[in-house]
């Protein structure tokens, strides 16, 4: 069964944009960079709330950008080409050849991902969105780039909820600048 993964970037105080609505912050440099590009290679298909979906509309098009350099070349080819499902009670329509709105609720989406022919993670993004699939007990790994710096509030990498969900280790990495990868998954009781 395919996993369904949410990764995001967040502040050491748990936001992923800061109170200003900036998370200039998060700009990677080269190593991470690198990192996030052989993560998404992994990912067969991203479910996208509305925020992150417009701001990811810039690589659908980064490719026609000549002053590109060849990793960011090499980013943006791979998310033009990955099947993208955007959830929004407000847009109705989507851009980009491999996007469409999605027409269910995020777990009906992710039962019918998981029943269909075809590889790779489902990947979440967004914490509107990630927090509804969480609250569904869909999410089975949890990546979290965490990035030295106190942002004092904003949007929270998880929003609050009733629900204790223990976690196992399954990696960590730090980078020369200091940013640290964790990556969790949630243990699963064998069905018999």
């Amino acid at each position: 069964m395919r996993s369904v993964t949410y990764s995001m970037s967040a502040s050491l105080d748990g936001y992923i944009v800061g109170p200003d609505g900036r998370f200039d912050w998060t700009e990677p440099d080269e190593e991470v960079f690198a990192f996030w590009t052989d993560e998404i290679q992994q990912v067969g298909v991203h479910l996208l709330g509305r925020r992150l979906y417009e701001t990811m509309l810039y690589w659908e098009t980064a490719d026609q950008d000549p002053s590109l350099d060849a990793p960011m070349r090499e980013w943006a080819a791979i998310w033009k080409a990955l099947p993208k499902v955007v959830f929004s009670n407000t847009l109705t329509a989507v851009l980009g050849d491999n996007t469409r709105l999605a027409s269910g609720s995020p777990a009906e989406e992710i039962e019918r991902l998981r029943a269909e022919p075809g590889g790779g993670e489902i990947a979440i993004g967004g914490a509107t969105l990630a927090a509804e699939v969480a609250a569904a007990g869909l999410i089975d790994e949890y990546r979290v780039m965490v990035y030295p710096v106190l942002v004092g509030g904003g949007t929270p990498l998880f929003p609050q909820q009733q629900r204790h969900v223990g976690l196992e280790l399954v990696g960590t990495r730090i980078f020369d600048s200091k940013v640290i990868h964790l990556h969790y998954r949630v243990p699963r009781r064998p069905v018999t």
